[in-house]
């Protein structure tokens, strides 16, 4: 089976056009009817520059208004290594839920600036080894400082801009998507309503 993985350099142009691209198509590709509810689920901490990829994200999407859309984890609420396994078990307050998780992470060089959309869960702490629960029917991972050696610090002194580009990014990515296939689900509803005949009238 070959699993969707595609990635985004953030410094190119219609950077912002390419991940929605292909976050539509791994939506296409995953995603179905059997899911009662999308779970938003944004992992990091406020207290780490490099790591609040997540709650920037999730900042950004709270107020999002669609039926049967729940964020977890922003800047008031992070959802950390410490809590992790609580909102964990959250999920299975949920009848079929479809599980978007999203991290930043550390990797060579050349691949700083990179927004990794990826068929599969992701492991939280695993750039800075910490052994945690993975998560997510995809993953979203922001590649934003180099992985090898004092993983923690490097987090700590990773620029702002570079994350907050990337939460725009992948934000306004999963906010258009999702609000198309909503739209388009409204319409497909009215329309097999506005079909629907009137037996009463005959």
């Amino acid at each position: 089976m070959i699993f969707f993985d595609k990635s985004v350099d953030i410094s190119k142009p219609f950077s912002f056009i390419h991940f929605s691209r292909h976050f539509e198509e791994i939506m296409d590709k995953t995603y179905n009817n059997d899911y009662t509810d999308t779970i938003i689920f944004c992992i990091g901490t406020d207290r780490s520059t490099g790591d609040c990829l997540g709650p920037l994200v999730g900042h950004k999407l709270k107020d999002m208004k669609i039926d049967n859309v729940h964020v977890f984890g922003s800047l008031d609420e992070p959802v950390h290594a410490k809590n992790l396994k609580i909102y964990l078990n959250k999920l299975v307050g949920f009848e079929n839920p479809y599980v978007i998780a999203i991290d930043a992470c550390l990797g060579k060089t050349e691949r700083i600036g990179y927004i990794n959309i990826k068929e599969g869960p992701l492991s939280p702490g695993a750039g800075v080894n910490k052994n945690l629960p993975s998560v997510g029917n995809i993953s979203i991972t922001g590649i934003v400082n180099v992985s090898g050696f004092m993983e923690v610090m490097v987090l700590q002194n990773t620029r702002l801009s570079l994350v907050m580009n990337m939460a725009n990014i992948i934000s306004g990515g999963i906010r258009y998507n999702l609000r198309k296939a909503y739209e388009a689900r409204q319409t497909l509803l009215s329309n097999a309503i506005s079909t629907t005949p009137n037996f009463e009238s005959y």
